[in-house]
């Protein structure tokens, strides 16, 4: 199934990042993903996203539609046809729109998950709570923009940060069909952020421990982009093929309706302990 060419409006994204031990994330990736590491951590987080006026590139902006999403995403790498890519795996996507939930996987890459969004937005502050209607996923962020990233970032500067999120614009998310991945590409006309000083951040995926063992998940620091004018392009499906073998691609086909829920995903959500903040 080809995917149509899809354009609209980036509202609002906020990039909740977390450096992470590279061995732990390792053992929870699929084949043929690594993590992409730098400075000697890993780096995953989370995506809350509002999308508007989303149409196929070809009609009016008065055809589209809007919602609240979150993709959770760790920054990988891995080798195709002879050739180094990097971008983000993608484990688990929830959205507030009924449509989404239902095409996802059918027509829209990865399975996505019904969720429901509070979002408070007032001058330059921000407050987004995101349950999931199976109670798998729950997430708290607000902030406020800032002049410059949090003290301990793995991030020397703003502009290190933008380019590294910059160059992570595909990403590969989970289907029903474990060993084959959706593949789906953020084409920005523009591209800026802001560093959005973090006052409180809950995740039940970053909080579980028998996920990320006691000192291997830290919060890094959040990102806010506003107004962006952007397409998403679908990408070739991913076959993971066999360990230690070269994966291969084939043309558009997506996975069926409901998902293996990504490598173990948050089976045993922890709510309500704050993560802590530098």
């Amino acid at each position: 199934m080809r995917v149509p060419v899809v354009r609209g409006i980036i509202d609002r994204r906020i990039l909740v990042n977390f450096r992470v031990d590279p061995q732990v994330l390792a053992k929870m990736l699929p084949h043929p993903f690594r993590p992409k590491v730098g400075k000697g951590m890993g780096m995953a987080g989370v995506c809350l996203i509002r999308l508007k006026h989303l149409r196929p590139k070809f009609l009016p902006p008065v055809f589209g539609i809007s919602s609240e999403n979150a993709a959770h995403r760790i920054a990988v790498e891995w080798e195709e046809d002879g050739q180094h890519r990097e971008g983000v795996f993608i484990p688990r996507r929830d959205t507030s729109s009924w449509m989404n939930t239902t095409l996802g996987g059918r027509l829209f890459p990865g399975v996505h998950h019904h969720a429901h969004f509070q979002v408070q937005e007032r001058d330059d502050h921000y407050r987004v709570v995101l349950d999931s209607d199976d109670r798998q996923t729950h997430l708290l962020v607000e902030g406020h923009v800032s002049p410059a990233l949090p003290k301990g970032s793995v991030f020397g500067s703003l502009k290190e940060a933008s380019d590294f999120f910059e160059r992570g614009s595909l990403g590969y998310s989970m289907t029903a069909e474990p060993g084959r991945f959706d593949g789906l590409e953020l084409h920005s006309f523009t591209w800026q952020v802001q560093p959005l000083a973090v006052e409180k951040v809950e995740s039940s995926f970053f909080e579980d421990r028998a996920l990320f063992p006691p000192a291997s998940v830290e919060f890094d620091g959040a990102l806010l982009m506003r107004g962006i004018d952007h397409e998403w392009h679908g990408r070739e499906t991913l076959l993971a093929g066999e360990p230690n073998r070269k994966p291969r691609c084939v043309e558009g086909a997506l996975g069926s309706s409901d998902s293996a829920a990504g490598c173990r995903f948050l089976s045993s959500p922890n709510r309500g302990r704050q993560l802590g903040l530098d």
